[in-house]
């Protein structure tokens, strides 16, 4: 099977140059750069007509809730909100039901992806006080990493024993992705303000007790853990200006040691928006105030922030429409994820190029994802092809997740997503999902 994608504007490693791209099966074939003049037979022709093509973002942080919490959605449902939002790969976390926490329990994620994944996979290992052991046979070339709750959130896998995180972080040869909120700092804030408010806290304080020292205190911990056992440490969805001190521009990602990711809601929402929509935007870490979402923006843009993911958390409008205390934490973006960043482009906030830096080829250098991530001679062919000028609104109607709502309903970008292709097949073409086959297991060049 050949597909010619002809008169695009090819947006990739730090240049955004008009060419065509041929794909047979699976793998990008050519890129020919300049005005198409030769003829190329194929077996579909796409005329880009001057839009924007890019390499599929890979998602390192999502929780698609199966198995066990599939009333929040399901590997298959989400996956499909994730390719019509341009994801092509994505980074699974493992508290779930069962958690994954044992080889068994990995190994049957990955099986259920199999038969229902439209985009491309990989699972995390999970860590918890007891299962050292399970965690060092993970296989570094077909698990993306390991995943170290060193707060509490949503599933609690809370790894608070000092002694088996110095083990974790000597042994695992893995990247150790980790989750850093103190949780004395935050159990102290909660009860300070249930004795104020009882029950019903509202959401603009949920910043007040998930505070900015809690995140730095669990970071900076962590940071350190790892510079004295030399351990791979990638700290995710940074939420303060505080914890930019604990990260580096002056070396190139591959030899960095610590790494840190961003979350689109931390670089969208502030604090002025909890009044507005509450709950739908309570996750944890929390969205914290105008000064850290600067501060978070500029770091990515400075590159001391290496990685932009969603950590898309799925919950349903019941579950929702709790109190503060019942309320979980966590709400979906893979469909929303692309268009909010390309809509920030339009600000004037991001270069197209840095959000391809770092929603595309810096999870894949990050991970060393092999052959993807990247518009290239013999990688995979996940890509994505983007009108930057058909505006669009979020509605009830064209939400894909399986909980039904989004915290950007009502909310109109600039950019549509056109085409979504997952190893050289299409599979949304900007209305529907095109269930053409599954996605590949993704594998590591470790």
């Amino acid at each position: 099977m050949k597909t010619l994608i002809k008169n695009a504007k090819i947006l990739n490693e730090e240049n955004c140059k008009t060419g065509s791209l041929l794909i047979e099966n699976d793998t990008i074939k050519k890129i020919i750069w300049g005005e198409l003049k030769e003829d190329i037979i194929a077996d579909q022709i796409i005329d880009a007509d001057d839009k924007t093509l890019m390499p599929g973002v890979i998602d390192d942080q999502v929780h698609f809730r199966e198995p066990g919490l599939t009333h929040k959605g399901d590997i298959h449902s989400e996956s499909r909100a994730a390719v019509a939002g341009g994801i092509t790969s994505y980074m699974e976390m493992p508290n779930t039901l069962p958690q994954a926490v044992t080889q068994e329990e990995l190994q049957k994620k990955y099986d259920i992806a199999a038969e229902s994944s439209i985009a491309n996979y990989s699972f995390h290992m999970g860590a918890t006080n007891e299962n050292l052991d399970e965690v060092l046979k993970t296989d570094k070339k077909n698990v993306c990493g390991v995943k170290v709750f060193m707060g509490s959130s949503t599933g609690n896998m809370l790894v608070d024993n000092p002694e088996t995180l110095t083990e974790i972080f000597s042994n695992c040869e893995l990247i150790i992705s980790s989750h850093c909120e103190d949780e004395a700092t935050v159990k102290g804030n909660t009860a300070g303000y249930k004795d104020k408010f009882g029950k019903d806290i509202p959401f603009k304080y949920h910043p007040e007790i998930r505070s900015a020292e809690a995140c730095y205190k669990s970071s900076s911990k962590a940071a350190e853990l790892a510079h004295k056992t030399g351990a791979r440490l990638h700290i995710l969805h940074l939420s303060s200006a505080k914890e930019m001190e604990i990260f580096s521009n002056k070396l190139p990602l591959s030899e960095k040691k610590v790494t840190g990711e961003a979350c689109i809601h931390h670089m969208w929402f502030t604090d002025k928006d909890y009044d507005k929509k509450g709950a739908f935007i309570k996750w944890n870490p929390a969205i914290k105030y105008e000064e850290d979402r600067e501060a978070i923006r500029e770091a990515v843009n400075n590159n001391t922030i290496d990685v932009i993911a969603t950590d898309h958390a799925p919950h349903t409008l019941e579950e929702k429409s709790n109190d503060y205390f019942h309320a979980p934490s966590g709400g979906p973006l893979v469909q929303h994820a692309l268009p909010a960043m390309l809509e920030m482009y339009h600000q004037g906030i991001f270069t197209l190029e840095k959000i391809v830096e770092k929603m595309c080829h810096h999870p894949a250098i990050l991970f060393e994802v092999e052959k993807r991530g990247f518009i290239r001679e013999g990688y995979k062919a996940d890509l994505v092809l983007v009108d930057l000028n058909e505006e669009w609104k979020v509605t009830d109607s064209n939400i894909l997740y399986k909980c039904g709502w989004s915290p950007f309903t009502g909310d109109t970008f600039r950019s549509k997503i056109k085409a979504t292709f997952v190893n050289g097949k299409i599979v949304y073409d900007g209305k529907n999902i095109i269930e053409a086959g599954f996605g590949e297991r993704l594998t590591f060049d470790r």
